[in-house]
């Protein structure tokens, strides 16, 4: 179908066609249905005045006829003769309008020859209320034509009875509807070529920002620059809000890749120096066999197993896994967690556990519970304390510490992948700096939220389940 503004285009001017052209039908039935009526009513009038002229006892040969050009008149007697005809009328529907000699049949003021009771009708006739159209013919002074008839019958003062035919011409009425019609089919193309291109020009100059749209996201894509941004048209209408959207998501792309790069580079960064030391011990091992290291190498070991683990929920929750809705007592969580961290620096100690359950996936709430408590063992001094509560519609976890405390402007940092603060960078003690920022991602996959607050206390918030 082609581009958009000339399918527009097409679509405007079948629609105005349709339009136009049941609208112009109908204006021409209108106008004829109308202009019909009109020469039958004028017909009619002509008809009754002759009939009243009958009524009133005028003879035949007295009645006052209109002109034949204007309305064709014809008087019939009760055995349809004609009786008088109007001026220069020769013929209607093709018989003739020649009155007929007046023997055996009185005029309307005469007497009958068969009156012999005396009982005779005198005064006024009578015209009948009721009228007869139809369309015929006549013959005016040799010109043939069509016209609209009006019968009406009348009954002299005598009884005698006549009937009054009388046309209106159709040729007006037909020449002004056929002027109406070719105005029209003249006027038609000419206002469709009209809407046509006005739709046309206006479809087009509206989706030009979209043609500039389009361009600069062809370019985006050729150059792999996301930094760039489309075109947005000043007008605050659906095309702006499109290219208000585009900018947004190519904001999010920019960032979704910019933060996947980080994540490539510190990953590569974090994997070198375990699978270094790793090697160079298993090298020196194999040189030396005396000087092998298998506490450092199993610790590397378990390291680099770790951090895979830790990689792999990562591309799981990027790729937009969805947690089981199974339904989890945290405090239980709590119970179970804190008996199998027996080989812990410093005791976990549990405060309140109120029984509260949750909706979601109890392997990764777990593994939210033990990097909580893993980041509360790396800065505690003494003492690990963790609780339950309920609070409202949330069920609320909070694990802290005796530690020095997490500063107020790191407290958003410290939830960003690979990210530690200078006194958690040692290898042996620091980890990878994934867990809190697995813990999150966890959180508000389940709809909750993981903050820190003053001094080392997390808290993870949770909906609680219905």
């Amino acid at each position: 179908m082609g581009p958009v503004r000339v399918r527009a285009a097409a679509g405007a001017t079948l629609v105005v066609a349709v339009a136009l052209i049941a609208a112009g039908t109908a204006v021409l039935l209108v106008l004829s249905g109308t202009l019909q009526d009109q020469a039958q009513l004028q017909a009619e009038v002509a008809a009754r005045e002759v009939a009243a002229q009958i009524a009133t006892g005028t003879p035949y040969a007295k009645l006052d006829l209109p002109d034949g050009d204007d309305h064709p008149v014809v008087v019939l007697d009760d055995d349809g003769r004609v009786r008088a005809a109007g001026d220069d009328v020769r013929a209607v529907d093709g018989r003739s309008a020649r009155p007929a000699k007046s023997a055996g049949t009185p005029a309307p003021g005469e007497d009958g020859d068969d009156d012999d009771d005396g009982d005779r009708s005198s005064g006024r006739g009578e015209v009948d209320d009721d009228a007869h159209y139809r369309d015929g013919t006549a013959n005016v002074d040799g010109k043939v034509a069509d016209y609209r008839f009006a019968s009406v019958e009348a009954k002299g003062p005598g009884g005698a009875g006549a009937t009054v035919r009388a046309g209106a011409a159709l040729a007006p009425e037909r020449s002004t509807v056929g002027t109406v019609r070719t105005a029209m089919l003249i006027g038609l193309p000419l206002l469709l070529l009209v809407v046509a291109a006005v739709t046309w020009l206006v479809t087009r100059r509206a989706l030009r920002p979209v043609e500039g749209i389009r361009e600069e996201m062809a370019a985006i894509t050729a150059s792999t620059d996301l930094s760039r941004r489309v075109p947005v048209p000043a007008a605050r209408d659906e095309i702006g809000r499109l290219a208000r959207t585009t900018n947004e998501t190519l904001a999010a792309l920019e960032t979704s890749v910019e933060r996947q790069r980080r994540f490539v580079a510190d990953a590569s960064h974090e994997l070198r120096s375990p699978i270094a030391s790793l090697r160079t011990q298993l090298e020196v091992g194999v040189a030396h066999p005396e000087l092998l290291d298998v506490p450092g190498a199993v610790a590397d070991t378990v390291r680099l197993q770790r951090l895979a683990a830790d990689l792999l929920l990562l591309a799981r929750l990027d790729a937009g896994e969805r947690p089981t809705q199974a339904r989890v007592d945290l405090a239980a969580l709590v119970r179970e967690e804190s008996s199998q961290r027996v080989g812990d620096r410093i005791p976990v100690r549990t405060g309140d556990l109120v029984g509260v359950e949750v909706a979601g996936s109890r392997g990764q709430l777990g593994r939210v519970l033990g990097n909580l408590l893993d980041n509360a063992q790396r800065h505690a001094v003494s003492a690990v304390r963790v609780a339950v509560l309920r609070e409202g519609e949330w069920a609320v976890l909070r694990v802290d510490d005796d530690g020095p405390g997490v500063p107020q402007d790191q407290r958003e940092r410290i939830f960003e992948r690979f990210v530690r603060l200078d006194d958690a960078r040692a290898r042996d003690d620091g980890g990878a700096g994934l867990g809190l920022a697995i813990a999150r991602d966890v959180a508000e996959r389940h709809g909750g939220t993981l903050a820190v607050g003053e001094g080392s206390v997390f808290e993870l918030r949770l909906p609680v389940a219905s």
